[in-house]
């Protein structure tokens, strides 16, 4: 404004009428009635000193104004752990962050998850964690940290022949790394908090997507409570009827979980190649509760697992020192023991030795059975996971993962890091970009994105399901536990060679998924063939010195039967080591 009637005092000095005033007492008057409705009366030359000051300020703002229009306008849908940390990644770049829940306030003890449930413990390991660093707060990740009971290893529980309880320790890891323990409701605290005390970050809860238009950038959101626009997070009174807002964006982050409604509005303007699987697994909640005493009652720095070769049952540590645990088992024994709810103490008794009475007792046991939901498990593949420049999908939106390796949670949060280093890769928060520029990079980003994590998150999803026939078989296997053995000796002693299992592989290291699963599977193909090669050559042996003395041996007829014997034991030999491989 400074500038502008400066250009028409300057243009009409010629036919100045008001005397001998300078240009600057001209402005301090002009400014002196725009301010106070009257004529200067003489006050020109103390507003005359402040024009200085006016003129900074005015240029100041125009090139705040400037950089504000260089900022990106980032949408994120979903208040989950992943949504939350996609949300401070971009208000660590300076984008203005908008963040809305389908849910109430996700701190409020009151608001109901999704699933209806308190959703089971998650196992936090090295992509998550580094995924929390990367975003450079370390005061958030060591209080995090602080809050989880590491888990060095699986414990084994079963029942032996003459009656005898027996549990067995099996280490994750050769070099004593360890998963942690997470209470989700704390992790997802933490981080809303942390995104409460961020300035560019706004969060609205009780809005629902409704529609999006990913070409001309708007959304949609059903606002089910009135008031708090203008805070940093919304009230708690209901309305009659929910309003509908509309929200302009430059980039939208989907993080709404499995059944994704950025991702069923994204599909309207994408060709989205889509698979979901529901297992034929159901899943319930249990829990051990803490000793009178206040102590745990079975080992806090280990994964419980009670086997089953069509079922099982885990337990995980939990700060309060009881223990989240879970019943995976097919649909149909659900209907039996929903249809005759007695028999539960009987069915736990018969298959997870020790629970019932020593750790839950049978009247706690049938009631958290018949009162807690029995929820399916859900496997979800896509492809892409963007379109154009203007939304991308993250975590569970993108690709839902069965709980068998504990990584739902860890490859959400790698989703959050991945991003953004392609984001940054691709210049799309270099300072000198136009909006086009920036919208082109973007569009590039997100693509790269896609081509780079779609893999993954298949591998991921893929090894998942292979681990679950191991949790609840293959680990009482002999030979997946001499297999294991011989990783870790080679992991130990010779770790030039590069061999590792995979499990260190996917919980212990940033490896790509997909780079995990090509590993894994030529160490099986080595062990395979070395198996194979020593059992055929015990059988060769054998058989030369069956040949060898053929004659002292034809007429007893013993030379057909160790043949068949030991022909028998090679190929058992072979299809166990072909089950051992298809388990890592």
């Amino acid at each position: 404004m400074i500038a502008w009637y400066i250009a028409t005092q300057a243009k009409g000095s010629a036919n100045n009428t008001e005397g001998k005033k300078s240009l600057r007492d001209r402005i301090a008057d002009f400014w002196w009635r725009e301010l106070v409705g009257e004529p200067a009366s003489g006050q020109a030359p103390y507003l005359s000193t402040l024009l200085p000051l006016l003129a900074c300020a005015e240029t100041k703002s125009a090139s705040d104004m400037v950089d504000a229009s260089k900022k990106q306008k980032v949408v994120i849908v979903g208040a989950g752990p992943v949504g939350s940390l996609a949300a401070l990644y971009a208000a660590s770049r300076g984008d203005d962050v908008e963040m809305y829940e389908l849910r109430g306030d996700l701190r409020d003890p009151s608001t109901i998850p999704l699933n209806f449930t308190k959703s089971i413990n998650l196992a936090l390991s090295e992509r998550g964690i580094n995924s929390m660093k990367q975003l450079g707060r370390h005061g958030l990740i060591d209080k995090l940290l602080q809050e989880t009971i590491p888990m060095y290893g699986r414990m084994i529980h079963g029942k032996g022949t003459s009656g005898e309880l027996w549990e067995a320790a099996q280490a994750y890891d050769v070099h004593g790394r360890a998963i942690n323990a997470v209470d989700r409701g704390a992790l997802n605290n933490a981080l809303l908090d942390e995104l409460d005390r961020t300035p560019n970050v706004k969060m609205f809860f009780n809005h629902k997507l409704t529609g999006a238009d990913f070409r001309s950038n708007k959304a949609w959101f059903e606002r089910r409570i009135p008031g708090g626009t203008d805070g940093k997070s919304q009230g708690s009174n209901t309305s009659d009827r929910p309003q509908e807002v509309e929200v302009p964006f430059d980039m939208l982050i989907g993080a709404d979980g499995a059944h994704s409604g950025t991702r069923y509005h994204m599909m309207k303007f994408a060709r989205v190649d889509y698979q979901q699987e529901y297992i034929d697994t159901l899943w319930c909640e249990f829990r051990i509760p803490p000793t009178e005493d206040g102590d745990f009652r079975i080992s806090p720095n280990h994964l419980h697992i009670w086997p089953g070769k069509e079922f099982m049952f885990i337990a995980l540590p939990s700060a309060d020192k009881s223990f989240t645990c879970t019943l995976f088992a097919p649909s149909s024994h659900y209907t039996k023991l929903e249809n005759a709810p007695q028999e539960v103490v009987e069915f736990f008794d018969a298959y997870f030795p020790g629970v019932c009475r020593d750790l839950i007792t049978p009247h706690d046991l049938q009631e958290q059975f018949t009162s807690n939901p029995h929820l399916p498990l859900i496997s979800i593949k896509c492809k892409p996971h963007h379109y154009g420049s203007s939304v991308v999908i993250l975590g569970d939106a993108a690709h839902a993962v069965l709980p068998f390796y504990g990584q739902g949670l860890n490859a959400g949060m790698e989703d959050v890091r991945v991003l953004f280093e392609i984001l940054d890769k691709h210049g799309v928060y270099n300072s000198p970009l136009d909006l086009d520029a920036q919208r082109a990079s973007r569009a590039r980003a997100f693509q790269a994105y896609t081509d780079q994590r779609a893999p993954d998150t298949h591998a991921i999803n893929d090894l998942s399901k292979r681990n679950y026939l191991e949790m609840r078989w293959g680990v009482k296997l002999p030979l997946y536990k001499f297999r294991k053995s011989v990783e870790e000796t080679l992991d130990a002693y010779f770790p030039r060679l590069g061999w590792r299992t995979q499990y260190s592989r996917v919980s212990f290291s940033n490896e790509r998924y997909s780079a995990v699963i090509r590993a894994a599977d030529r160490q099986g193909e080595i062990f395979t063939a070395c198996l194979s090669s020593v059992a055929l050559s015990l059988l060769g042996s054998v058989g030369f010195v069956l040949y060898k003395f053929r004659t002292q041996l034809l007429p007893s007829g013993f030379i057909l039967r160790p043949l068949q014997t030991l022909t028998e034991f090679s190929f058992r030999a072979y299809n166990a080591a072909l089950r051992t491989y298809s388990f890592s």
